[in-house]
């Protein structure tokens, strides 16, 4: 049986786009938030938000510089306009030496099923599926992490069902998108969400060749 720290796993590779910002602090341990540009195969940038402790902090983390990490993916609840909103980031538990030929976006969970997979089509007829998987933690504790599952892969995942126990393998993308507010104003917000090329129900793994870029 996997442990929590082998259910998830994640390395980036990108540049700091912000200066670290002061986040919250745990037993007088100071974490901070940075965000990460971190490039696709296609040359775009997924702009990701990572949450470090004080003590892993360096003079890497300045604007600009090129930094590599490895932690977990989590979630936790943030109140939000008065409504519990999940927030995704990548807690880090090392700093890797920067590789610019190593993948800059690799993720792997283990976890459970916990809502009914909705499979779609898009307006392009793509076939898309999306899972939200609840991955253990140490101390009792879960992260819920949406993912999003193409082609083959998407048919697959829409035949689940809540509580089988699956395997991923994919990258962490960010995608922006427009919510309307009560007084009819639009704001643009940003969803972070797992983009799989492989997946098992703890077994063997299905590729997918026609994962987006």
């Amino acid at each position: 049986m996997n442990t929590p720290l082998q259910n998830n796993s994640v390395t980036l590779s990108g540049r700091v786009m912000c200066e670290p910002v002061f986040s919250h602090e745990v037993y007088g341990e100071k974490f901070y938030e940075v965000t990460l540009a971190v490039k696709r195969l296609s040359g775009m940038e997924d702009l990701l938000p990572i949450s470090i402790s004080e003590h892993l902090l360096s003079d890497m983390f300045h604007e600009h510089n090129l930094v590599a990490v490895s932690g977990q993916f989590r979630s936790y609840n943030k109140t939000v306009e008065d409504k519990s909103k999940l927030m995704l980031t990548v807690f880090v538990r090392d700093v890797l030496p920067y590789d610019d030929s190593v993948n800059p976006n690799v993720l792997e969970l283990t976890g459970y099923v916990c809502k009914p997979p909705i499979y779609r089509t898009t307006p392009f007829n793509r076939e898309i599926c999306d899972v939200l998987l609840a991955v253990n933690r140490q101390y009792n504790k879960s992260d819920y992490i949406p993912c999003i599952v193409w082609g083959r892969n998407a048919r697959f995942a829409g035949s689940l069902s809540v509580g089988d126990q699956i395997n991923i393998v994919g990258r962490i993308q960010s995608r922006n998108y427009q919510k309307r507010l009560p007084d009819d104003t639009v704001v643009v917000r940003t969803a972070y969400e797992v983009s799989v090329s492989k997946i098992a129900v703890v077994g063997d793994i299905v590729e997918s060749s026609d994962l987006a870029q």
